[in-house]
């Protein structure tokens, strides 16, 4: 914003310190104007950005409960058929080597399977599976992550449903690096945890599909079909735990920027205030320099000008 004072103003303006105090002003306050209009274009920039980025994540967030829900349902999909499975047949807990040994004495004409078969259970995939059905278990995975407190906290908060102003409060203590962290780390278990279990699926999906194609093996097809059933079901739950401690994370993260965004449209809202004070300055004190009682006009400039700074400190130091 460009400020030019009239010839005719200027001559009216006594040549002491007052008069190019009073010169000066509307100039000073028309550079304050300006800065506190790029402060406030600049935060609400800030603010847009912030909500796009927490729609990024709550994108992300809705992929993560997604997966949730659908191992979950997979889950739970196993456990019916298990359920139904034990109702209609008899079912024995997997013993390897009965399997072993009701291979070893099929007839000639699966020879290749039986070759295939006894390969994959002598082999040290094949045990490690066999033994993780027979117990019912997955394999070791590290611990999960202690959390910190203020990270708890919000996720609970979160969990069960508590206000919004309450949430915010609890992150206020949580800054996005260790969100980031938390998320990076969240993200590793996932991985470790498929690079420990895929060896193992991959076994016991070829042993069982191996297994399926020999009628023979009638009954140990349905035991090792039902530790297969409940391993799978394990399997899944752990994988939705997983999914869902990502969601939560992202969940968090949603709700960060969110605030952030909220934070800077407030101050962007102040900054335009400010601004307006300056502006009623540079009028002001244009009004002030052609009157004749100037002292009035000026004291209310010189207010709004106090005004314009006082608003431009605050909100920068304490909003």
């Amino acid at each position: 914003m460009k400020v030019e004072i009239p010839k005719e103003l200027k001559s009216d303006v006594p040549s002491s310190t007052w008069g190019k105090i009073l010169s000066a002003t509307p100039v000073i306050m028309a550079v304050v104007a300006t800065m506190l209009a790029g402060l406030s274009s600049s935060e609400m920039t800030r603010a847009q950005y912030d909500r796009s980025y927490a729609a990024q994540h709550q994108s992300k967030a809705g992929d993560q409960w997604n997966f949730f829900q659908a191992k979950r349902l997979r889950g739970a999909m196993q456990h019916s058929t298990l359920d139904i499975l034990q109702q209609t047949a008899e079912v024995r807990p997997l013993d390897p080597a009965a399997l072993k040994l009701a291979v070893e004495n099929l007839p000639a004409p699966a020879a290749a399977d039986k070759t295939i078969i006894l390969t994959s259970l002598e082999s040290a995939t094949g045990q490690q599976a066999f033994s993780l059905l027979q117990k019912g278990a997955l394999p070791a995975a590290s611990a999960e992550p202690v959390l910190d407190p203020n990270v708890k906290s919000a996720m609970d908060a979160i969990e069960n449903f508590r206000p919004e102003p309450e949430i915010a409060s609890l992150l206020a203590h949580v800054d996005a690096r260790t969100l980031d962290e938390i998320l990076q780390k969240a993200v590793d278990r996932t991985r470790e945890f498929d690079a420990i279990t895929k060896p193992v699926n991959q076994a016991i999906d070829q042993i069982g599909a191996l297994v399926n194609r020999l009628p023979a093996l009638a009954q140990e097809r349905r035991d090792f079909t039902a530790a297969r059933l409940r391993y799978t079901e394990l399997r899944y739950d752990a994988e939705a735990r997983l999914n869902q401690a990502i969601g939560n994370i992202y969940e968090l993260k949603v709700r960060k920027g969110n605030i952030s965004a909220e934070r800077h449209h407030a101050r962007s809202q102040r900054f335009f205030y400010g601004m307006l004070a300056a502006q009623m300055g540079v009028i002001v004190a244009t009004f002030a320099m052609a009157a004749r009682q100037r002292n009035l006009l000026w004291s209310i400039a010189a207010a709004a000008g106090c005004a314009a700074i006082a608003i431009a400190v605050y909100v920068y130091l304490c909003v």
